[in-house]
Parts: C-alpha cells; sequence; structure tokens
C-alpha cells in the first residue's frame, strides 16, 4: 500500500464537489481555506500569513495573490547569467573554420572542438546555477502565485536542457513563462512558437519550405492545446508549413522569409497564408482549446484528472466544460478564470482540499515556506528534486511530468522523507551537514500565532499538536493527535527538541505528502 492509499484510507468518504463555480459563501472562509489556497496558488504558508489571509477573506486574499505584481520584489536580473557562453561563431571564426577544413589543419580544429567542449562544460555548471537560482527565488519570493504559475507553464510547454545544451536559452523560456503566466494564453502559444529553446528542442530550426519539420506542429497541438483527437495529419503537415522560417539566431528569434512557405494553408478548418502567428489564432478558435486548457488547469490547481476529457468522468466533464467556458468568456485571459476557481465552493469542497499529492518542488518549497525551516544547501535540495523525480529544467519529455501517484513509490518515499528531516534537522542519511548547525531550526516560532490567540496555549501539549497538525496536514485526524500528545508528553513536553521530533512524526506521515 503507497503512501497515498494510506492517506485516503484514514479520510471519511465525502460527497462529491458541487458541479458549478458559484461563490463560496464568504462567512465560510476561514483557517482551513485560506491555508488550502496558499498551497495551490502557491507554496503553502506560515501561521502569520495563514491567519492573514483568513482575516482578510476570500476576494482580498485571492486578489492579493493572483494580482502579483502589486507586490514589491526585487528579484535577480538577466545579467546573473552568462548569455555567451554558447554562442554561435562569429563571422570571422567561421571563415576560420572552413579555412581549416579546406587545408585540413587538424590542430586547429582540434582547438576549436577543445574551446566548444570547454564552453559545454561551463554551460553545464550555469545550468546548475539556474536550477538553485529558481529553487532560491521559488522559497524567498513575496509572489508565490507568479512562480507557481512559472512551474505550471514550465510542465505543461516542456522544454529540457539536455537536448537543447543552452542554458540561456532555458533561462530566457523560464522568463518568458513568468511574464505571461496568468496572462492571455494567445499570448503564451505565439510566444512559444517564437521561442529559441522550443525552437530547438522541437528541431523547428532545421525545419525548411522544402522539407518542413512537423515536430512542432505536432506538439503545438496535441500537448499544448488541443489534445489528442483534435486535429487531424492534414493539420500537422500544414501546420509545419505555417512555420518554416521560425528560428533564431543566437538568443533572438529570427523569422527566415526566404525559408518560409508564403502558399495557402488549411488548418482546422481554416485556410489562409498561415504563418505561426495564424496557426495560433486557429488553434484558439477551436472549442476544444478552451476545453485542454480547462482540463489542464483544473488538474493542477484543483484535482488530478485525465487531461483528455474522453477519459474523464461525467462530473469532472461538466465541471471543466464550465472553467472552459469561462476561458472563452474571458477570451483566454487565465488570472480572472482563476480567480473564479479560487473563489468557488468547489475548490474549497472536502473531496478537493487535501486530495493533491504535492509535486517534488511543492514538498520542499513548501515545508521551508510553511514551517520557516531553514533552506541550509540549495545543491542539496536541488539533488533531491532530482532524486524524487522533478530535476528543473530537465523535464522527462516534451509532456513534461505526469504528477499525481507517479511521484510516490518506494523510493521516492524515502528520499521525501530524507529531505524533510534534513531541513528539520540538518541530518542526512549519512550524517550531519557541516553547515547545518550554524542554522539551526526553530519550531518553537511556528507557535506564536496559538500562544497570541490564545495566550498559555503553547505550554499545553494537547493545544500545540492539534495546532501543529492544523498546520502540517490541514486537519487533525483522532488518531495522529492521541500519538503526538502522548510523544510530546512523555518527552518533556513542549520543548525545542520534542516540537522538532513531533514535526519530523507529522511530516513523515502519508497525508504530509498531499495538500
Amino acid at each position: 500500500m503507497n503512501a497515498v492509499s494510506m492517506a485516503k484510507r484514514q479520510t471519511e468518504p465525502v460527497e462529491g464537489p458541487p458541479l458549478h463555480l458559484k461563490p463560496l459563501d464568504k462567512r465560510r472562509f476561514g483557517y482551513s481555506e485560506a491555508r488550502h489556497l496558499l498551497w495551490r496558488a502557491g507554496f503553502g504558508g506560515t501561521p502569520a500569513q495563514i491567519q492573514t489571509l483568513a482575516s482578510w477573506g476570500s476576494e482580498k486574499s485571492v486578489d492579493h495573490l493572483l494580482n502579483y505584481r502589486d507586490v514589491p520584489y526585487e528579484a535577480p536580473g538577466a545579467d546573473t547569467f552568462d548569455a555567451d557562453i554558447m554562442r554561435p561563431p562569429s563571422d570571422e571564426e567561421r571563415r576560420m573554420i572552413r579555412a581549416a577544413q579546406r587545408s585540413q589543419d587538424e590542430n586547429a580544429l582540434a582547438q576549436y572542438r577543445l574551446r566548444r567542449q570547454q564552453a559545454q562544460r561551463r554551460d553545464r555548471l550555469q545550468i546548475g546555477e539556474m536550477q538553485r537560482w529558481w529553487l532560491k527565488r521559488m522559497i524567498e519570493t513575496p509572489r508565490p502565485f507568479e512562480e507557481k504559475m512559472t512551474l505550471f507553464w514550465h510542465g505543461r510547454l516542456a522544454t529540457g536542457y539536455r537536448t537543447i545544451e543552452n542554458s540561456y536559452h532555458m533561462y530566457l523560456q523560464n522568463q518568458t513563462f513568468r511574464a505571461h503566466g496568468a496572462g492571455n494564453f494567445g499570448a503564451i502559444l505565439t510566444s512559444i512558437v517564437r521561442d529559441p529553446a522550443m525552437l530547438k528542442y522541437l528541431d523547428n530550426d532545421e525545419s525548411s519550405k522544402r522539407r518542413p519539420n512537423e515536430n512542432l506542429a505536432r506538439e503545438l497541438m496535441e500537448l499544448f492545446s488541443l489534445g489528442v483527437g483534435a486535429y487531424s495529419e492534414r493539420d500537422i503537415k500544414e501546420g509545419a508549413r505555417a512555420l518554416t522560417g521560425y528560428t533564431f539566431r543566437d538568443d533572438e528569434f529570427y523569422f527566415d522569409r526566404q525559408n518560409h512557405d508564403t502558399g495557402n494553408k488549411n488548418i482546422l478548418g481554416i485556410r489562409a497564408a498561415h504563418d505561426g502567428e495564424s496557426f495560433v489564432r486557429a488553434i484558439l478558435a477551436q472549442r476544444a482549446c478552451s476545453e485542454y486548457l480547462a482540463s489542464n488547469l483544473y488538474r493542477f490547481f484543483v484535482r488530478h484528472v485525465p487531461t483528455d476529457p474522453r477519459q474523464q468522468d461525467e462530473a469532472t466533464q461538466m465541471i471543466v466544460g464550465k472553467i472552459a467556458a469561462a476561458l472563452r468568456r474571458a477570451d483566454y485571459e487565465i488570472r480572472p478564470v482563476l480567480r473564479q476557481i479560487f473563489l468557488s465552493e468547489h475548490f474549497y469542497h472536502p473531496g478537493v482540499m487535501h486530495e493533491q499529492i504535492k509535486s517534488p518542488t511543492e514538498l520542499v518549497v513548501g515545508a521551508i515556506r510553511s514551517l520557516n525551516a531553514p533552506v541550509r544547501d540549495l545543491a542539496v535540495l536541488n539533488d533531491a528534486l532530482d532524486l524524487m523525480g522533478q530535476r528543473l529544467f530537465f523535464p522527462p519529455s516534451v509532456k513534461g511530468w505526469d504528477g499525481g501517484r507517479v511521484w510516490v513509490n518506494t523510493s521516492t518515499m524515502f528520499v521525501r522523507q530524507n529531505i524533510l528531516a534534513f531541513l528539520l534537522t540538518g541530518k542526512k542519511p549519512v550524517g550531519y551537514d557541516a553547515v547545518a548547525g550554524g542554522d539551526p531550526f526553530d519550531p518553537m516560532a511556528l507557535l506564536d500565532e496559538l500562544e497570541a490567540g490564545d495566550p498559555g496555549a503553547s505550554n499545553n501539549p494537547a493545544k500545540v499538536v492539534d495546532y501543529l497538525l492544523r498546520l502540517t496536514l490541514g486537519r487533525s485526524p483522532t488518531q495522529a493527535r492521541e500519538v503526538l500528545t502522548e510523544f510530546v508528553e512523555s518527552h518533556g513536553g513542549v520543548r525545542r527538541d520534542v516540537i522538532t521530533g513531533a514535526l519530523l512524526l507529522v511530516t513523515a506521515m502519508p497525508e504530509y505528502q498531499l495538500c
């Protein structure tokens, strides 16, 4: 029995969520709902943050998270990384290489290959720096929804560094996702067909009007916008023609007019002299596009369901259909539709809350943000994400990560528990981290909100345990509460080391894998 099965077995069955997006009664938005919102629209929250949102109410809380550009944040800029590590050869260098090839100057060619290999090694180091940079940004940002949307698009419009081998192009794509994250889906699709990383990843830079490459056209419809069965092989061939000439030079999109097929193409029933932009417009005109995007948003933020409507049960089809209709009314603006979802009675139903399996990134970032745990070592955290199956900038394929139950198995559960123990204690499976002693975890700070609302409660083991379970699990199961209360009482009461021990027990529970 896996962790998720164990967690669900301890949960009483509940009636399914309502099949509408009517707003939740404002009087019903409290601590549990605020906590749920912070996890789904971000990476969890501290007790103080949860209480703040609970006091604000649903509308102010949702608007604060979604309108993140109103929150000041000085994030590291583009000068953080070197754009020229994998720069293309200059005209002079090309002439020298051609001359060396003609004269069969093996020494000169060997020098060029050596410089190229050295650049590739530096670039591999830089992608590691980018992984740690993004992880740090997710941990520290006061705009968590911005990073959650960036993570969403990274998994949905997936590009892997291993194929393109250009870290700066991965950085540019990451910034594109961040810039358009909760904006217009049409703008996102238009950006992605002009994105150097994606053009390289799906071989569109090798496409020509004489031999159109079909990879980008196929994935643009199948995985990015419409889903299987909503297009034909003819649409792929015509779409490939529309994308000819879409390439890049160095770090910029370049439209090669001489290599673009200017003839008429019939794409999804629309006949025109399509280019990439009008190809995207033809996609947006399809009802299947809104349904597919709605399924993906619902799967990521609400419940883990199939993205293919044909595989969804009737209830899921109904609620996804309402989200799709909202997307069409909003002309594919994502923020107002997510606002409607995050304010809905459906979103806060017991059949939705505590049902998502945390991705490795959500687990690690969420533990640090919600427990105020020290970061300790970004390299260790990044390695743990890899072992748990979510290596940032290295999705397994253009499909991205499957998520859901795939995240949890015997080996990943072992890593999940070890990385949480590392955050709370500094202890690795093979010993203590050398830097952990200088950055201790203080669990007593978590009790400040409990004490503020109920003076003296922070000395009461039963109240402390109930409070910590509601923070960490979103609920306080009877059996867990009894076991942890007995643990605290038998180990000398509410003390720093005892509360750390209690949190180690909680984070090892199957329920902690859910949010």
